[in-house]
């Protein structure tokens, strides 16, 4: 029960120090009446580029940040508590590969928030849930579902009547999860062998075949039922 312990603090500990961050940057610009969106993606434009790290820190009030927090806590403690040895790279890749997407194919605007991260995340923990055959990754996944299937229409365009809203991150992040879902699949969490599975396997490795296949293999001869004498 310990090391389940210590396992799930260390998974909250990268997902929580993010949010806190982004907690912290919303009440500087509340406290002095800033607005950090310049920081954010502004897509094909220089200025834009440093969004592709910091944009997913910015977000454009209370309301949006509140919304976006229990999701990428959430999504982001169970990456790091199934994948932990891939977990890092994974948040990495989505980050900046949602990011990126956006800087080449967004509308000329600033876009802020870390919705496209929380895309990828819930993309990736189903998508590699699925893959894996693995049960209890599989009932993630279907939590993920469950939770935040809706998510899977603000990747389109037109599904959010406001403007502000960015799909092009959530689309991005979307397919960054499903690419690293496949790229990883060998990597991470393995489904449990059962021992006649694993029994097997060691018989393939061995060549062993069944014994009533042996007379299958050639120069094999039978003696007769009568010998001549």
């Amino acid at each position: 029960m310990g090391s389940d312990k210590k396992k799930f603090t260390g998974a909250l500990f990268i997902p929580l120090v993010l949010l806190i961050l982004m907690w912290v940057i919303q009440l500087v610009q509340y406290s002095f009446h800033l607005d950090f969106a310049r920081f954010g993606i502004h897509p094909l434009h220089a200025n834009g580029l440093p969004g592709i790290i910091l944009a997913p820190l910015i977000h454009g009030g209370f309301k949006h940040l509140g919304a976006n927090s229990i999701p990428f806590l959430v999504l982001g403690v169970a990456l790091f508590y199934f994948y932990r040895e891939i977990s890092i790279r994974v948040l990495i890749f989505v980050w900046l590969m949602s990011g990126i997407w956006v800087w080449f194919g967004g509308r000329d605007a600033y876009h802020i928030g870390v919705s496209g991260v929380i895309y990828g995340l819930a993309a990736f923990l189903f998508v590699s849930g699925i893959i894996r055959k693995n049960t209890p990754l599989a009932a993630l996944s279907l939590v993920v579902i469950f939770l935040y299937g809706s998510l899977i229409w603000g990747a389109f365009p037109g599904f959010f009547p406001k403007q502000h809203i960015s799909w092009e991150a959530h689309m991005g992040g979307l397919f960054s999860g499903i690419v690293m879902a496949f790229y990883y699949k060998e990597s991470g969490p393995k489904r449990k062998k059962y021992s006649w599975e694993i029994e097997e396997e060691i018989s393939e490795l061995m060549g062993e075949d069944d014994d009533d296949d042996y007379w299958k293999k050639p120069g094999i001869t039978f003696p007769s039922d009568e010998e001549d004498d």
